[in-house]
């Protein structure tokens, strides 16, 4: 059945992980208005993401919620598993769980550092390997891997955070570069500041180098975000590929 254009994403699976709050809800929100059924995914935020999932069924799609850590292979082969039984696979993936709080460079300890690179660059990694495998046999799909803003512009005490999202932009080229072929766009949506209530592990907003605002004169809200990864995980996006597209309010500049 071929996608209504009043629900341009009807017939697709999303699987958002991250997804019980901030960015990671309103953009598995957003893609259930566009008429895709949602994987919705936290690592222990079971109350939160399972609300998000209702919220879902609510609008009148399929959705399930799945607790992991994606930084584990066994829990995310796990979760595909289940996804593949219960939706028959996936043709959306939004990568955009991780940790993104602050530790001065000198008292970072290697276990911080081990376990942000883990949950963002190896859980990245993984949930696409997993997801692609899935999209090839599907006829195509979309990877929207969420950078972050300091592997651009840096930030003080976030050397473990800038590191980690610089090496998702290095990993959204090689499977541009890789999967074009065969119809997988794969892209990197980058956040500035954004305003609403934030958890323990996304810290306070980053200090800017200059100090500075947005050049819109406001903090972005999760519905801007939403807004740009929706729009590139349209059937229509699919001559947008290998880009890191930047939701700061002109905070960078490329």
């Amino acid at each position: 059945m071929q996608a209504s254009s009043s629900l341009p994403l009807e017939n697709k699976v999303a699987l958002v992980t991250g997804a019980s709050r901030r960015n990671g809800r309103a953009i598995a929100l957003k893609l259930a208005g566009m008429g895709a059924d949602l994987a919705v995914h936290a690592h222990t935020a079971r109350d939160e993401v399972s609300q998000v999932a209702e919220e879902i069924r609510n609008m009148g799609r399929k959705s399930a919620a799945f607790l992991g850590d994606v930084a584990q292979e066994a829990d995310v082969l796990k979760m595909f598993e289940a996804i593949n039984s219960e939706f028959g696979g996936v043709d959306i993936l939004i990568n955009n769980a991780g940790v993104r709080h602050e530790k001065p460079f000198t008292e970072l300890t290697m276990e911080e550092w081990r376990n942000t690179m883990a949950i963002t660059v190896d859980g990245s990694f993984l949930c696409a390997r997993e997801a692609i495998r899935s999209m090839l046999t599907r006829g195509g799909g979309r990877v929207v891997n969420v950078g972050g803003l300091s592997a651009h512009i840096g930030a003080k005490q976030r050397a473990h955070v800038s590191t980690c999202k610089a090496a998702v932009i290095g990993l959204t080229r090689a499977l541009a570069v890789e999967f074009g072929h065969a119809g997988i766009t794969a892209n990197c949506v980058v956040p500035g500041r954004i305003g609403g209530e934030r958890s323990a592990t996304a810290g306070k907003l980053p200090d800017l180098p200059d100090g500075s605002g947005s050049l819109v004169g406001r903090m972005g809200e999760f519905e801007d975000v939403a807004h740009i990864v929706a729009s590139i995980c349209h059937p229509s996006a699919g001559y947008i590929t290998g880009q890191a597209i930047h939701v700061s309010g002109g905070l960078y500049m490329n």
